[in-house]
């Protein structure tokens, strides 16, 4: 923590933006770390206290309760952030949504799991910019494109990646029948300040489009996002966030350079059993995670066995019961992808 006071201190030490945050990042996760053990003494000595009390026969037994029960919470979340020891796992994290099997349905559930993972990262005080969203042709969106910043982004959400699966009544069928709707869930570090990535302009192909948006605060209506092929292993990638073109061009590289590294952890993970890119299928029998809503509400995650009974709390950004028990469990370190 000295050593970034230091630099923090030195002339011209915000002229390099990107330098400048990550230092100060660095020096407020020292800060935090220091902060908690101080807060772990406290508690224990406070705990201990109330213990010496109780024995004397002073009436502080439903206060010492509260005081172990807040500790135990604040263990349990700490614990969560010891697990997140992965190359990475304090790095921000690249999220992409894209609709699978299930038609209109598919990109309504692709746009709820958006609203899902933009209000865990507004509970967790993380900054989510969306880069990329491409509506769907009735309803819901196509694609979408979301970088999360913040300490440990990443390490939180690889838990997520995978086939997420929902069962409910349609509110798209004029029968009222019961639907099933998949989509794809991909996260990757962003890791472009960190690792060197060489990518062959010849092996790109970039595109110029008017963004898609209604215009306003958030989306530019120029021509102006920017959608970029890379063609040796098919990923595309797309940002109509910025201001300008150059601004949307340098994020889609960004993004590209975060999953060409996420594939290659892929493919030393042996998660992927062809060829570059290869995904499963967004289909029946690759889920990672089920969510019923008809006929009654429940949500399955199929690598851990957590099940819920509550689903609207989920929808709204409640997951880290999932994201505990797939960090705990032996293989976390291989994240479905």
């Amino acid at each position: 923590m000295a050593q970034a006071d230091a630099q923090m201190a030195e002339p011209g030490f915000f002229d390099d933006p990107e330098s400048a945050e990550k230092v100060t990042r660095e020096r407020s996760r020292a800060a935090r770390a220091v902060e908690r053990d101080g807060f772990y003494a406290g508690a224990v000595d406070d705990c201990e206290t109330l213990v010496e009390l109780l024995d004397e026969g002073e009436d502080v037994e439903s206060q010492l309760e509260e005081e172990l029960s807040s500790l135990e919470q604040s263990l349990d979340k700490d614990e969560v952030q010891m697990l997140l020891s992965g190359e990475h796992d304090q790095a921000d994290a690249i999220l992409t949504i894209h609709p699978g099997a299930g038609g209109v349905d598919a990109q309504d559930w692709a746009e709820m799991l958006l609203r899902m993972y933009l209000r865990w990262a507004e509970r967790h005080g993380f900054q989510a910019e969306v880069l990329d969203r491409l509506p769907g042709t009735e309803a819901g969106l196509k694609s979408a494109t979301v970088r999360v910043k913040g300490d440990y982004a990443y390490g939180n959400l690889r838990a997520e990646s995978g086939v997420h699966r929902l069962v409910r009544i349609s509110p798209f069928d004029a029968q009222a029948r019961r639907q099933t709707a998949f989509a794809s869930v991909h996260v990757a570090p962003d890791v472009a300040d960190e690792i060197d990535i060489e990518v062959d302009e010849k092996d790109l192909r970039i595109d110029t489009y008017r963004s898609s948006g209604a215009g306003g605060q958030h989306v530019n209506v120029t021509d102006s996002a920017v959608r970029i092929t890379h063609e040796p292993t098919g990923i595309v990638v797309s940002c109509q966030n910025e201001r300008s073109q150059h601004a949307n061009k340098a994020t889609a590289m960004r993004v590209l350079k975060a999953k060409l590294y996420e594939l290659e952890l892929e493919k030393q993970r042996a998660e992927i059993e062809a060829a570059a890119g290869e995904k499963k299928k967004v289909d029946f029998g690759s889920q990672i995670r089920s969510y019923f809503i008809h006929p009654t509400q429940r949500i399955k995650d199929h690598r851990t066995d957590v099940e819920l009974s509550q689903i609207d709390p989920v929808l709204d950004g409640d997951i880290d019961i999932f994201i505990r028990a797939f960090l705990t469990q032996p293989t976390s370190g291989s994240a479905e992808s």
